[in-house]
């Protein structure tokens, strides 16, 4: 079919159309100023290589402009290495930076490696910064006792290093500064007195640093720096004086039990008593049936009880607890 029948069939303006479609699908399948400035970087891909990208769902300019600038950097990553990182949701780019900036360090750093650590999700190329400029971390406040029970509150600054071999797997900085939390709280508490820990700082750098502290981790320490100790608290007295409150809580417990049986005692004592004096009575009257006690022994009892009453009542000292003389009947 020619010129004048597509013409004839579509219309002038229905052939334009047409035209500028299939134009579009041309330039979008292949990127020809993407394909031209690959050519002219020296990382030249095809363009059907190009359109098999299109076809993939994988967008050429990430993956081609990573390319140019690793072969610009004289580095050999290839192409399926790159697509393939990308289809599983890793940062093209950021890989290829990583890469470029520690081959400009000379720290040794592959494609499959800077790629994992991509994967795991972590930064690869901060991780490879760090490598090349340490990062210092700050503890939070930590309090600790010394043995004289004086607490000393201290503050450090570790400073860091990315290990690029232990990235992947490695414990992040909330170990690094859990681990030297630790190592400062066992060193104060190991020290004689807090004034020791006082004159020299640097012991707890220098102890804790030795444990070893950074193994299973992703960073190597370099260095820890005692930031900063105050004096807390006298826990040690504190602690002392809430055992003897205790103490004393429990003696007066203690007193108080004593206290309470020996007024249980007395009043049994004094029940019994009473309990006694009330079978006198009773006996009197048992003798005056048997014939044991007349009445005028009785009523001289009397008398003696009276008199007796009488005489306690001239001297104040009568007692109100006394018994109550029995009445004749």
């Amino acid at each position: 079919m020619g010129g004048p029948e597509l013409i004839g069939l579509f219309g002038t303006g229905g052939l334009l159309l047409l035209l500028l479609v299939a134009l579009f699908v041309v330039l979008y399948l292949v990127p020809i100023p993407l394909w031209i400035a690959a050519w002219a970087s020296g990382a030249y891909v095809g363009l059907t290589t190009l359109i098999a990208m299109r076809l993939r769902r994988v967008p050429p300019s990430i993956v081609i402009n990573a390319r140019i600038s690793a072969v610009k950097a004289g580095l050999d990553i290839s192409l399926n290495d790159l697509e393939a990182h990308f289809l599983a949701g890793g940062n093209v780019g950021r890989v290829v930076n990583a890469m470029i900036s520690a081959d400009k360090a000379s720290i040794p750093l592959s494609f499959k490696r800077a790629a994992a650590i991509d994967l795991a999700g972590r930064d690869v190329l901060e991780a490879v910064n760090m490598s090349v400029i340490p990062k210092v971390i700050e503890t939070p406040k930590i309090a600790a006792v010394a043995k004289d029970g004086i607490q000393l509150i201290a503050v450090s600054r570790v400073t860091v290093r990315t290990n690029i071999d232990r990235l992947v797997g490695g414990a992040g900085e909330e170990t690094i500064i859990a681990r030297v939390g630790e190592g400062m709280v066992s060193t104060i508490g190991s020290a004689v007195t807090h004034k020791a820990v006082l004159e020299n700082p640097d012991h707890i750098s220098k102890h804790v640093l030795s444990k070893g502290l950074d193994a299973g981790t992703a960073y190597e320490i370099l260095s820890i720096d005692i930031a900063d100790v105050d004096v807390g608290n006298n826990i040690g007295a504190k602690l002392q004086i809430d055992q003897a409150n205790a103490d004393k809580q429990i003696a007066q417990a203690k007193a108080e039990e004593r206290r309470a049986m020996a007024v249980a005692l007395e009043q049994e004592m004094r029940a019994r008593v009473v309990e006694a004096e009330a079978e006198v009575p009773r006996a009197m009257a048992d003798a005056f049936r048997q014939g044991n006690l007349g009445v005028m022994d009785y009523y001289r009892m009397r008398n003696v009880q009276a008199d007796t009453s009488m005489r306690d009542a001239i001297a104040g000292t009568s007692d109100d607890n006394s018994p109550t003389p029995p009445t004749s009947r």
